[in-house]
Formats: C-alpha cells, sequence, structure tokens
C-alpha cells in the first residue's frame, strides 16, 4: 500500500496547482475521462484528420508542458469547463505524452494512484512505435492498467484498433524495459522499435532510460532531446548492457542518472 500512496502524489509536471478547482467535478470513469482529455486536446502529428492546417505548429507543438500551463493554455483558447468539448480549432496541441499526463493528473487529485509509461505501441502501424500511456491502479481488480487517452473515434477507425482504451492489452504496448529484454533474449527485433525512420537498440535505450527516469518522477529530462544525436553516436555499446539490463529489469529503483550519448 505504501508503494501504492507513491503514485497518488503530484510531481512537479502532474500538479495542477492554482487549477485544481478545473478539475474539481470531473467523472471518476477513466473512459469518460479519455473522451474529455480528447475534447481539449488534439495530437499534433495529426492535424489534417482533425480539419486544422499544419501551419499552426510551432516550436513548442512537441514539448510536454507542465500540466498547470497546459491547463492555462487550454483555458485560454476556451474558459469553459474541461468537460466541454471544444472543436479541433479550441483544442490545446500536444503530443501522447501530454494527453497520457493530463489523464495521471486527473487521476491523482481523485486520490487513485497512476503514473506515465514510456515504451512502444504496436496498434499505430505494423512495427512498434515510440509512445506514452498512462498506468493507474485498478482497485477492484487489485492490478495495474494501461490506459491511453489518445485513442479516440477518428484513430479507431484508421488503425482498426478493437481492443478498449482503457485497459490497453500488454501485447499492444510494451513498456521499454520489456522491449529491451525481448530484444536481448532473442525474442523480438529491434530494428522494428524506435520513432519514424529512427529504429532500433540505441532508440530502444533511450526509452528505457526514460521509462526509468518517469518512475522517479521525472516525466521531460534531457533525453527527450534524442534528436539530436549524430547517426555514429546512435549505438549500444557492449558496456552498457549490464545497466541497462538492470534498468530494464527494476525501472521503479532508486534514480540512475544517465548521460546522453550525444553528451558523454
Amino acid at each position: 500500500m505504501e508503494t501504492l500512496r507513491k503514485w497518488i502524489d503530484h510531481s512537479g509536471m502532474s500538479d495542477p496547482v492554482g487549477y485544481a478547482a478545473a478539475m474539481a467535478g470531473l467523472p471518476s470513469d477513466v473512459g469518460a475521462l479519455n473522451g474529455i482529455i480528447q475534447g481539449v486536446l488534439v495530437h499534433s502529428d495529426w492535424l489534417t484528420d482533425y480539419g486544422l492546417d499544419e501551419s499552426l505548429l510551432s516550436a513548442t507543438s512537441r514539448t510536454t508542458l507542465p500540466i498547470a500551463d497546459r491547463l492555462a493554455d487550454i483555458l485560454e483558447r476556451d474558459g469553459q469547463g474541461l468537460e466541454t468539448r471544444r472543436p479541433s480549432s479550441k483544442r490545446a496541441l500536444g503530443t501522447c505524452r501530454d494527453f497520457a499526463l493530463m489523464l495521471c493528473s486527473i487521476l491523482r487529485s481523485q486520490g487513485v494512484p497512476a503514473r506515465l509509461r514510456c515504451g512502444f505501441a504496436a496498434y499505430f502501424g505494423s512495427g512498434w512505435e515510440d509512445h506514452w500511456v498512462c498506468e493507474y491502479w485498478d482497485s477492484r481488480a487489485q492490478t495495474w492498467r494501461l490506459s491511453d487517452p489518445q485513442i479516440d473515434e477518428m484513430l479507431k477507425a484508421r488503425y482498426r484498433i478493437g481492443f478498449d482504451p482503457t485497459d490497453v492489452p500488454r501485447q499492444s504496448f510494451l513498456t521499454a524495459g520489456q522491449a529491451w529484454l525481448d530484444g536481448r533474449r532473442g525474442k523480438s527485433d529491434p530494428d522494428r522499435f524506435g520513432h519514424g525512420e529512427v529504429t532500433g537498440a540505441w532508440f530502444v535505450k533511450v526509452n528505457v532510460v526514460r521509462d526509468h527516469y518517469v518512475l522517479n518522477d521525472r516525466e521531460t529530462s534531457i533525453w527527450d532531446g534524442w534528436r539530436a544525436a549524430l547517426p555514429s553516436k546512435r549505438v549500444v555499446n557492449p558496456e552498457e548492457f549490464a545497466l541497462l539490463d538492470d534498468l530494464a529489469a527494476d525501472p521503479e529503483q532508486p534514480l540512475v542518472e544517465v548521460v546522453p550519448d550525444w553528451l558523454a
């Protein structure tokens, strides 16, 4: 129980600060919360699918904001309550991590243990795509479940997603640590894991570190700057295997600071 209580406490990123009242009165049903989040956020990678022009993108469109800043942006665009579904043009732009962070923040505010997880989703194409979801504690079943608040009706139709987004199957989303260990054991091909054209064991390593960091209340970190790594730096050296195996097997262990390749 002490471990679970840890995931009710807000981090600096999940704390709504002065916007706690905006969350008050929201339903406790995770599916309903997913729908509310979809009504205030739009993913920057699918703007045209929601009838928006890509000219709306800015240098910060892929920057995960603290939830207090995100709520400020949402309410500045449209001052109605969060439960009021906005037209796409009045929603804030974000990424999968913003969707997951908002659900995490709401659940923690309701006393439900919740946290972000970094890993890979198999439901956005033929490979395993870099992705973030919210993991929350189901007190009735006494188990952790994965919820992907980004999956709306458009994405369900486009990618033929048939599962319940409030209970993403573990075979459809692998945490970064599981993906790393599966690769090390020969159960999966690391080259099928990544972000766009950047795939392979090196990118899995990036997410192993990010998942370890997020489980130590570091939802964002210098590792988010992985795009700055030169191709020659995108390798995993054998001397790194022991540490990565350890972080992958026990991502909740106390924080281990890992220096990014491109800064070493």
